[in-house]
């Protein structure tokens, strides 16, 4: 059964890849944020993969919207967010949806 309310569990995931030279200082930035993100109210799941190409995928899922946008909205976010374009190459490949599957 698929779940399509309003208040579905949403995804944030995407790609991000570092500037030549950074791969450290942004692996560093984002695995600091893994354990205290998973902490934020309304974080169901919250992981981070490195690929063989060196780009590194983000897959979060919150409990709703709203727990999203308050997780956004924290000094951690916000401070991570003004480091991170000086660690990347390009815009991060960055989706956002509801989810349609029942979590596990």
């Amino acid at each position: 059964m698929t779940n399509t309310s309003s208040s579905a569990p949403v995804s944030l995931y995407g790609f991000l890849t570092p500037r030549l030279g950074h791969a450290d200082a942004l692996r560093k930035l984002l695995t600091d944020l893994v354990e205290p993100s998973r902490g934020h109210e309304g974080s169901l799941q919250y992981h981070l993969h490195e690929q063989e190409d060196g780009r590194f995928f983000l897959y979060e899922i919150w409990r709703s919207r709203e727990d999203l946008d308050r997780h956004n909205a924290t000094p951690l976010l916000r401070a991570f967010m003004a480091e991170l374009p000086a660690h990347l190459e390009g815009a991060p490949e960055a989706y956002f949806g509801a989810m349609l599957s029942d979590l596990p």
